[in-house]
């Protein structure tokens, strides 16, 4: 299985340089060259598996043998999904007025970047042991990725991790789930500013490819191919989960709700449905509307300024894995996918040709959920079910709720829940509801927060790359006091 760019300039890499790399030396987005096609007699065969198993199954279509062996592969995430609170990793709660609801946050940090963040860093785990190597991983995070990178990584000898926040623009639990880890590896820096300008400077230093090598860069946001791989498993567990009947064909059809932010989970549902899932998307987003104006209209152009809402996480307008959906939707075109996004970057303004626009709406349909439609929806779940839902998976059953309230019958449906309740009582308490709070989530208050600024006028890239520089520093002379042969150069 190789690689290649979204922009079609760069060479094709394996899974392990996919793994390592955060932008293509050309600005794009790594993907697979081929996507096996899945028919009915395989889909019936997994239909049978754990979400564990059905993760194992993917990861093997997309990750050689001979970088991991499939023995090796499947420790690694049993390895990954041990400190899970589920014992099936993930659980579909299936509620009143047919609404079913696939838990994807029984990790450690109570959000669905676990299960992806957890695998990764197996993953990257593996590879830097077998070559003795040192990275320092960058991530930008509007909430839950800081946190569940965080965690996946603070134990490893072999990784820093610098972590951009919003300051202020999280929710308290967020917060103190990455200001609270006082490990050496951990770097946390508080940004003035919301989650798309805290992505430039980490672009910045990323796209520049010498310095990217000389200190063995990488990012774990879900522009790294791996997060999205694993992200996969969400729709296929779903689908099994909920479709009627598998002894049919045509295999029946499921719509999968998908909560978008900056669409790293709605890359992997396309991608599963390029493999041959009978899965139809809906893409559901807050008033930072700019990937629901692309499905519905076309438009994919920048508001004039991000609108803080309820459902934070999603506070996005430049979805930046929008890049790998049209990479999808336009035959795999890197020329096509190149122009457009070279616009956009020097435009801020993109329509879309007639033709991709076509086929993004046939694929899959869209929704903007407001505020107030989002404390509905978390009333109307506790009402019914006495189930609360975070903001960001109401958002999803918003949708549902709208679509069994009209007269036509509903299909089969399941709304992707990202993030536990338990991490935004801020928002529970403005439904006029009571937040259900757990032990782990009270200590965070007690405990020593550690957090450096970003502030306005400060020179955000700079401050980026000298603690880069840093920690390189610290690193070889680590390694050479010890004699490792990591102190000779990086990944």
């Amino acid at each position: 299985m190789w690689y290649v760019s979204t922009r079609g300039m760069a060479p094709r890499i394996d899974f392990e340089g996919a793994l390592f790399s955060g932008y293509a030396p050309d600005g794009g987005l790594y993907m697979p060259e081929n996507f096996p096609q899945l028919d009915g007699e395989i889909l019936r065969r997994w239909s049978l598996l754990s979400y564990p198993s059905l993760v194992k199954e993917l990861c093997s279509l997309f990750i050689g043998p001979e970088l991991i062996p499939r023995d090796d592969l499947d420790g690694l995430i049993n390895r990954a999904f041990s400190r899970f609170r589920h014992q099936d990793v993930v659980r579909l709660s299936r509620l009143a007025q047919g609404l079913n609801v696939l838990e994807l946050w029984h990790g450690v940090t109570r959000a669905f970047k676990d299960l992806s963040l957890s695998c990764t860093a197996q993953f990257l785990q593996y590879f830097l042991e077998k070559r003795q190597k040192h990275v320092t991983v960058v991530v930008g995070t509007s909430g839950d990725t800081g946190s569940a990178a965080i965690e996946s990584v603070r134990e490893a000898e072999n990784v820093d991790i610098v972590v951009l926040l919003p300051k202020g623009r999280c929710s308290r639990t967020q917060e103190l789930q990455m200001t609270t880890v006082l490990k050496d590896n951990v770097h946390v820096f508080g940004v003035e500013g919301n989650s798309d300008e805290l992505d430039a400077p980490i672009k910045a230093v990323l796209a520049d490819a010498a310095f990217v090598e000389k200190h063995g860069l990488l990012s774990l946001n879900s522009l790294n191919w791996s997060r999205v791989l694993v992200q996969m498993a969400h729709y296929f567990f779903a689908y099994f989960r909920c479709a009627p009947s598998l002894d049919v064909c045509p295999l029946p059809t499921v719509e999968v709700v998908v909560p978008t932010g900056a669409g790293g989970n709605l890359a992997a549902g396309c991608a599963a449905v390029k493999m041959g899932l009978p899965v139809r998307l809906v893409v559901v987003v807050n008033h930072n509307d700019i990937v629901h104006r692309a499905i519905r209209q076309g438009d994919f152009s920048l508001s004039e300024a991000v609108r803080p809402s309820l459902a934070s996480a999603m506070d996005i307008q430049v979805p930046y894995n929008m890049e790998r959906i049209f990479w999808l939707f336009s035959g795999s075109s890197g020329q096509v996918t190149r122009a457009l996004m070279e616009q956009f970057e020097r435009t801020q303004s993109l329509r879309l040709p007639e033709e991709l626009h076509s086929k993004l709406s046939e694929a899959m349909t869209s929704e903007s959920v407001s505020d107030e439609a989002i404390t509905r929806a978390m009333c109307r779940c506790w009402q019914e079910n006495q189930y609360l839902l975070c903001p960001h998976s109401a958002v999803a059953v918003s949708y549902h709720y709208q679509q069994t309230d009209g007269q036509q019958p509903s299909p089969p449906r399941c709304c992707l829940a990202p993030a536990s309740a338990a991490k935004f009582p801020e928002v529970v308490l403005a439904a006029g509801l009571t937040p259900e709070t757990p032990a782990d989530i009270l200590a965070l208050e007690r405990k020593e927060t550690r957090c450096s600024p970003m502030r306005r006028g400060d020179d955000w890239t700079l401050m980026l790359r000298d603690t880069i520089e840093r920690l390189s520093r610290r690193w070889r002379a680590s390694a050479s006091q010890q004699g490792s042969p990591a102190a000779d150069g990086f990944l």
